[in-house]
């Protein structure tokens, strides 16, 4: 390419530091791409200066859709600046510097600098939606200095257009989600020749869906429906974050027929519309209900009236900018029926190709087109159904963000190329989720990066539901789309940080940032709407409290951060960054509370009714999130679009209404009752007959315990509790138990004798009763943290997140790669490229990751390895990787054998695929935990080696914090 190029994010996200929050002459730049500053400089063009700005010049001759974007952006200034710089069309006026905007072969002006040599379109021309801005010196008589936009196309120059709006400091979600811009009284654009490059995605587009109730009742309430008025905002939302395709909103509407003003202004905007893949023809699903004339939506007994049907849409559509969809689902995106065949389907849509060319009068090829590969579809081509070449094949994920199928490497390329249908919203098995967002984008990055390293690069379309409150990860996906290779794994990071920084500012950016990152991976682990009272275990590894806490803590710093923000910012900051985690934080701790209170009913704990009080509480408190969202969020500008049911699932459908989890309450007796309850143990005493013994204690992990001393009755009671060894801590040693109290155990490590030890501690209560609970403490002679590297097992097990490997064997071309953030609990590791060759028999010198553990027994063992929920997206076998202690051979693990619908719901569901292989420790000590690399694409999340200590938990033990040498693990 000649010219530079600079992903829009990046250049988009330069200026947006608030003037509350740096002071008015701190240069605008965030990064080293942009290209408008606060202070004139040699060469510089004053965009907006002294009370003026700049005025706008376009040709009458140039798109309507050119000009629509250029009154944007004198919009845009005059909201930045206060001063409305003039539009003018034609010639210029007298004018010393003023902005020239232009498409080339349709701007006479554009034209005749380029004539004159003095502005060079060589590395633009002839590209698909490309930009160039430039500031020129004398570029006609009359005026001395110019700030050119010049696009290849139309929508190369729009993205030029928005491109500077960004830069001055308009985000893209400053209507869509009240994003305001900052006040900036001078603006210069900066000399040189500043291009966006070009998209490496041809088409670029969001599916509006799933859209009742919210974005339904909203659209009914603020437009009419979904009509031109609302459309008008999302096509200019599309273009502002370079997309470039649409499929429109369809369960009871229809783009074209609702409207027809919808079409027209689609194709003045400069956005390409389809229709989603069980809508053929340009016909959306709700039409044959209005004119199918109640016949049969089948090919074999009704092709005549689907033909016409088919025909009128394709008439319709006109000299629209369209990608029609061809094939055949069943009605209402069901499957075709059984009689279905790969020889109907391809008449199908040979006789639809036939429809194409007579009504446009051009070869079909001439066309674009694509075939959605979406669920049973993808069988029909995996038979041997083929469609011709031009054609582009859409492939797709399993609605729940994994890639079901991707070209082979090597495959002969397709005049018509490939595409993705992704998804961030859907309405289907195991379970719907439509509620907020709970789209991770390492998730989306890895998934994207597999498909576009596969040559996937015609279209990208994603589902995004209700559009809010999707913004950040559309925002992502595009941006993403538009240069891959721009935003590398490792720098995911710093677009969350860009991108917070966008909208808030730099002060807070890194902390928003990494809100914004917690909550999608808190989300994503499992899905608000798949959660119950049982998803995390109560009682082992104290995995419910602490998700409730790191909800919490989330939200505790959010509303930290809100609070120091202007008040100009709080609605923006309120729907991008404080509603999902207030939301998210309420409903999970609401689950949790639930949970407790069955729990504590069957033990009759005296804190189960106000276990119940909370869950209504919450369960209140969630209602009033959604009411000031709905009804004073903004004035009321975003009213329904909470009007999503989450609470409440029995199955994949939604219910009706939120629906509160079921509590109990007890009448409890009024003499005061103790029991205790131990970490790590459903049971309690002195109801269990069995010895009440701590997880163990080591030195390695020097981990701390609890004891609950809860009472059952009504009367406050005292409490002792006595430590049975002097390196035995305790938090308390007495006081007085209303409900519960919680003690927690500790050892001093520098008292506690050598060897295995073991000591009571007794609780004592009411009516004399006295409980013992064991402590077991492992202080290994010889044997000190500091001397070991690597893990340490304790308590039956080891449990260790995939990206904190002791050693990484790579090869010259195939090495691993770290994605931050992508799993339940952490980070993960996979091998680049993803494109790289299979080994099927790994050893040797085969890239491998590499864990050394220190485990203190032999015998056998089970490895548990948590993986990304990825998909086959090979032609013949599953994805593989293989695993292996120290010198054994290595174990080859297919990931997908035995694959089955409940496998797959299980694994989505749970957003892992947990894979258990089964080894023997020979003898006690260190050991190397190897996992070779067998196939790319396979994602490793954690691992845990169990020696039987495991206990039953939804993220499975957390990771051992060890005391050992420093940098070991």
């Amino acid at each position: 390419m000649t010219y530079p190029t600079f992903l829009s994010f990046q250049k988009r996200v330069l200026a947006f530091a608030f003037l509350v929050l740096v002071s008015a002459s701190s240069a605008w730049a965030i990064d080293p791409d942009s290209y408008v500053a606060s202070r004139k400089s040699k060469g510089s063009f004053a965009l907006s200066a002294g009370g003026r700005s700049a005025p706008l010049l376009t040709s009458p001759t140039d798109f309507p859709g050119v000009v629509r974007a250029v009154r944007n952006l004198q919009a845009d200034i005059r909201q930045v600046t206060g001063a409305e710089p003039a539009l003018m069309t034609g010639n210029p006026a007298s004018a010393s510097e003023l902005v020239l905007i232009g498409t080339l072969g349709k701007s006479p002006l554009i034209d005749q600098l380029v004539k004159a040599r003095k502005l060079d379109v060589s590395g633009i021309v002839g590209k698909w939606e490309t930009s160039l801005t430039q500031v020129i010196d004398k570029p006609m008589p009359g005026v001395d200095q110019a700030l050119v936009i010049v696009g290849s196309d139309k929508r190369g120059t729009i993205y030029g257009i928005y491109d500077l709006s960004a830069q001055i400091g308009v985000s893209p979600w400053n209507w869509w989600a009240d994003v305001p811009a900052v006040s900036q009284p001078s603006l210069y654009v900066l000399p040189g020749r500043h291009s966006q490059g070009t998209p490496a995605v041809k088409y670029r587009g969001i599916f509006i869906n799933d859209e009742a109730p919210a974005l339904s009742g909203w659209s009914k309430e603020k437009f009419g429906g979904f009509n031109h008025k609302f459309y008008e905002h999302v096509f200019e939302l599309i273009l502002r974050l370079k997309g470039n395709y649409l499929w429109p909103a369809m369960w009871g509407n229809a783009f074209y027929d609702d409207d027809a003003m919808n079409p027209k202004l689609a194709d003045e905007y400069g956005v390409v519309i389809g229709t989603s893949h069980h809508e053929p023809l340009m016909r959306a699903h709700d039409e044959w209900r209005r004119y199918g004339q109640k016949t049969p939506w089948n090919y074999q007994k009704n092709d005549s009236t689907l033909r016409e049907f088919w025909r009128t849409g394709i008439r319709r559509m006109g000299t629209n900018e369209s990608i029609i969809s061809v094939g055949m689902r069943g009605d209402g995106d069901e499957p075709m029926s059984r009689e279905s065949n790969t020889a109907l389907l391809e008449r199908i849509v040979a006789d639809q190709r036939t429809i194409i060319g007579e009504v446009t009068g051009k070869d079909p090829s001439q066309t674009p087109q694509l075939w959605a590969l979406y669920k049973e579809v993808q069988e029909y081509y995996e038979k041997g159904m083929r469609v011709p070449d031009d054609v582009t094949l859409l492939l797709c994920d399993d609605n729940w963000g994994n890639i079901r199928k991707l070209p082979a490497v090597g495959t002969p390329k397709r005049s018509g190329g490939y595409g993705i249908y992704y998804h961030f919203d859907y309405v289907g098995g195991p379970r719907n989720y439509k509620w907020l967002n709970t789209n991770p984008i390492a998730r989306t990055w890895e998934q994207m990066h597999l498909a576009y390293k596969h040559g996937v690069d015609r279209i990208w379309i994603v589902n995004v539901g209700d559009i809010k409150p999707m913004e950040f990860p559309i925002e992502f996906f595009l941006d993403y789309a538009w240069n891959p290779d721009r935003w590398p794994a490792s720098k995911l990071p710093e677009y969350t940080r860009l991108w917070a920084e966008k909208q808030f500012g730099a002060k807070h950016a890194p902390a928003i940032a990494q809100i914004l990152t917690r909550y999608t991976q808190y989300n994503a682990r499992r899905k608000p709407e798949l959660l119950s009272p049982t998803t995390y275990s109560l009682t082992n590894y104290r995995e419910a409290e602490t998700v409730v806490a790191d909800y919490n803590n989330l939200l505790a710093e959010a509303e930290r951060i809100g609070r120091e923000l202007p008040a100009t910012h709080q609605d923006a900051y309120f729907q991008l960054v404080l509603h999902p985690v207030k939301a998210c934080a309420t409903v999970n701790e609401m689950y949790v509370a639930a949970g407790r209170n069955q729990w504590y009913a069957k033990q009759g704990r005296a804190a189960t009714n106000q276990l119940a009080q909370q869950v209504e509480q919450l369960f209140e408190r969630d209602a009033q999130i959604s009411r000031f969202y709905n009804d004073t969020l903004a004035g009321g500008k975003w009213s329904h679009l909470m009007d999503q049911t989450h609470i409440g699932y029995t199955y994949w459908q939604q219910p009706e209404k939120n629906k509160m989890p079921a509590v109990q309450t007890l009448t409890l007796p009024q003499p005061a009752d103790m029991g205790v309850a131990i970490d790590g143990s459903a049971a309690w005493w002195p109801a269990e007959s069995g010895e009440a013994v701590l997880p163990a204690f080591d030195a390695f992990h020097q981990q701390t315990s609890y004891i609950d001393v809860f009472n059952r009755g009504q009367t406050p009671f005292g409490y002792t509790a006595e430590a049975g060894a002097p390196w035995l801590k305790l938090s308390s040693s007495a006081g007085s138990v209303d409900k519960e109290t919680r003690l927690l155990v500790s050892i001093d490590w520098k008292r506690v004798p050598v060897g295995t030890q073991r000591a009571p501690i007794t609780i004592s209560g009411p009516d004399g009763k006295r409980i013992t609970v064991q402590a077991i403490v492992h202080n290994p002679a010889g044997l000190k943290p500091d001397a070991l590297a690597g893990f340490v097992a304790s308590n039956g097990y080891e449990s260790l997140n995939a990206d904190r490997p002791t050693r990484t064997v790579e090869t010259g071309s195939i090495t691993w790669l770290r994605i931050p953030d992508i799993g339940r609990t952490g980070s993960g590791m996979t091998i680049v490229p993803v494109t790289a060759a299979s080994i099927d028999k790994p050893a040797g010198t085969s890239p491998r990751l590499e864990y050394r553990i220190h485990i203190a027994e032999s015998g056998p063992v089970q490895v548990q390895t948590y993986l990304s929920p990825t998909l086959n997206v090979n032609d013949n076998k599953g994805l593989r990787f293989a695993i292996s202690f120290d010198d054994e051979a290595p174990q080859l693990i297919d990931i997908h054998a035995n694959e089955t619908n409940r496998v797959w719901e299980q694994s989505v569901a749970n957003n892992v695929r947990l894979i258990t292989s089964r080894h023997t420790i020979d003898q006690p000590g260190e050991h190397v935990l190897k996992i070779w690399m067998v196939d790319p694409a396979v994602v490793f999340q954690k691992v845990v080696i169990d020696q039987g200590g495991v206990k039953p938990s939804y993220l499975g033990p957390p990771e051992h914090v060890s005391q050992a040498r420093p940098g070991a693990n």
